[in-house]
């Protein structure tokens, strides 16, 4: 397994945690289309660019949130929204950020955002991840 792949693995579970992290890496493991777009996902996006040292994980979520409230990416914002709040975002922060959007996404994106945040909220933060603590055990 490569380095970057590895380091992709740790990243993703200390974002969205252990059983999801194994998960993404049994799907990276497997065949097709799935497979390969998950051993992606943790080798370029949490092993490359999420592990890069130019911004801290919080202004991570801030930009990833922003891009996907822009290109209207409801579910996989709703995941950024649960990572966000997991790097530390506050609530008040993210509604900040939906705002900020508004005149350069537009105001339907922006309203799309809004009511995924309160999916969010009303769901709870149960899926958000788990700190590092618990990683070597499970192999990450």
């Amino acid at each position: 397994m490569k380095e970057s792949h590895t380091e992709g693995a740790r990243v993703y579970a200390e974002l969205r945690g252990i059983a999801r992290a194994a998960e993404m890496q049994e799907l990276a493991r497997g065949t097709g289309a799935e497979a390969v777009i998950s051993d992606l996902s943790l080798e370029f996006i949490f092993g490359k660019v999420w592990g890069r040292s130019g911004l801290d994980r919080k202004q991570r979520s801030l930009v990833t949130i922003a891009v996907l409230i822009t290109l209207r990416q409801t579910a996989e914002l709703q995941n950024h929204f649960r990572i966000g709040l997991t790097n530390g975002l506050t609530h008040a922060e993210i509604e900040e950020a939906i705002v900020q959007t508004a005149p350069y996404a537009g105001f339907p994106a922006a309203w799309i955002a809004a009511r995924a945040l309160k999916n969010v909220e009303r769901d709870g933060k149960e899926d958000v991840g788990e700190n590092s603590a618990g990683l070597t055990q499970a192999g990450i």
